[in-house]
């Protein structure tokens, strides 16, 4: 019995996803521990169960971190019921400017189930992003606190069992996102 359920699953199709598989990659990006907007550490495991799409960004971001949201926002309405099961984390790579009470306003304005992550510290900063390989840079402007950031307008998505399996490229709408979620979700 075992020969013909590792035959079937042997035989059964790879997901065809319009983002890019990096199912089985090397090991990066295989956790975090980041504080939520009342002050508690999460890491992947509080996830388990779900999909996760985690994103990179910042709320004073003019254009990228908006429209991603409101792309994802959008593809988990496509989802309909299954949405329940993919939790989107926004992770703020300005723990400067964004703080708990911003985030926890900012970020469920696209979406109630939206959750905003905010590294502890400088040091837990530049872990998660190098542990994901997110680039991200504070660019001076006019003033000292009008700067913006340039970052990795990507985001990442993992399995229900905490396996990293996507990067999604920017600006590939609603519907290629809601179309491997759904792969995903399978």
């Amino acid at each position: 019995m075992s020969f013909l359920i590792v035959g079937i699953l042997a035989c059964s199709p790879k997901p065809s996803f319009k983002n890019v598989d990096i199912t089985g990659s090397p090991a990066f990006g295989n956790n975090f521990s980041l504080l939520d907007t009342n002050g508690n550490t999460k890491t992947l495991a509080d996830y388990k169960g779900k999909v996760v799409v985690m994103f990179f960004g910042f709320t004073q971001c003019p254009d990228v971190c908006p429209t991603t949201l409101t792309e994802m926002d959008d593809a988990l309405k496509l989802l309909g019921p299954k949405a329940d099961k993919v939790q989107v984390l926004f992770v703020t790579v300005d723990p400067e400017r964004d703080t708990a009470g911003l985030l926890s306003q900012y970020v469920p304005a696209f979406n109630p189930r939206f959750a905003g992550l905010i590294p502890a510290d400088q040091a837990a900063l530049e872990k998660v992003t190098k542990d994901f390989m997110v680039y991200y840079k504070k660019v001076p402007g006019t003033t000292p606190g009008s700067y913006t950031i340039d970052h990795t307008a990507g985001s990442y998505v993992f399995d229900a069992n905490g396996q990293l399996r996507l990067y999604i490229r920017h600006a590939q709408g609603s519907e290629a996102l809601a179309h491997d979620l759904k792969n995903i979700l399978q």
